[in-house]
């Protein structure tokens, strides 16, 4: 039985991106708990978190990772998954968990580059350069807390995606 993949990383990393390349390239199934969470509910996240607030949303998120996690299942996971420490030890227990890095700077050209950036709210109301560079010092400490392994997401996805399956090979192999 092959295990799920979760990958964690702040909004822009690609963590949709390189998961469907991955999957694509091990043959497993993809999801994506934001993707999933707003089919369920029919609203966006920044619907969902105007009329509920951001601890509804977390919770609903966190609904949404245990109802996606499948064995042979690539999971692209919502950027402040790791916040909560059941979410982080879930991931941990379940499968093997990937953190797709990057620095803010690169982050934040990413997500000023997709017209879909707009769906997610702002966390901080800053600026995104700011905002992604104060999420980073706050979450950072929990993504690697989180991960088995941390692996460059600054390269072209194809690239990440075999990274991550040499990764996962070599942990087979010892």
């Amino acid at each position: 039985m092959s295990l799920p993949i979760y990958l964690i990383g702040a909004r822009g990393c690609g963590k949709t991106t390189v998961g469907q390349v991955l999957a694509r390239t091990l043959d497993y199934s993809f999801s994506d708990t934001d993707y999933h969470l707003q089919q369920s509910v029919q609203r966006s996240v920044a619907e969902i978190v105007a009329s509920e607030g951001w601890e509804s949303f977390r919770a609903q998120e966190t609904q949404a990772l245990h109802a996606v996690t499948a064995p042979a299942t690539v999971i692209a996971t919502g950027g402040g998954m790791v916040l909560a420490e059941v979410n982080r030890r879930y991931m941990r227990d379940h499968g093997h968990v990937i953190w797709l890095s990057a620095p803010a700077d690169a982050l934040a050209n990413r997500l000023q580059q997709q017209p879909k950036a707009a769906q997610r709210p702002t966390l901080t109301g800053q600026p995104i350069a700011e905002e992604m560079s104060e999420i980073l010092r706050e979450r950072a400490p929990l993504y690697q807390q989180c991960a088995h392994y941390q692996v460059d997401a600054t390269q072209a996805p194809e690239q990440v995606a075999l990274h991550i399956v040499h990764l996962l090979a070599q942990a087979r192999a010892s």
